[in-house]
């Protein structure tokens, strides 16, 4: 199994899908493409904390696979689930809210 390792978002072009990461151990910086954040909530930002793995890329410069970003929730079905939950909690407490004002006299 290939070893994990830590850095910081140096630099982020949304527009274009990469930046570079500066490795927590000193190491040169470290290029990323948005193809190795797979299935996150949102895009990554400078100042981000990665967890990432090295591999070689075909030109022989290394690059960030398998990355990961710190805090940030990847996108499931389970958390999709978990938001259409909230959302009938809130629309049932409204409902509520308003039978209540309605037979409880304050609404004529």
């Amino acid at each position: 199994m290939a070893t994990e390792t830590k850095g910081t978002l140096k630099t982020w072009k949304d527009d274009r899908g990469f930046g570079f990461i500066k490795p927590d151990d000193g190491s040169d910086d470290i290029f990323i493409h948005i193809s190795a954040l797979k299935g996150f909530v949102r895009r990554p930002y400078r100042g981000d904390v990665i967890y990432y793995q090295v591999e070689l890329s075909e030109d022989g410069k290394s690059k960030a696979v398998n990355a990961r970003i710190e805090g940030v929730e990847v996108y499931t079905e389970e958390s999709h689930s978990k938001l259409g939950i909230w959302i009938s909690v809130a629309v049932i407490v409204i409902f509520a809210a308003a039978v209540g004002l309605y037979f409880g006299g304050w609404v004529k």
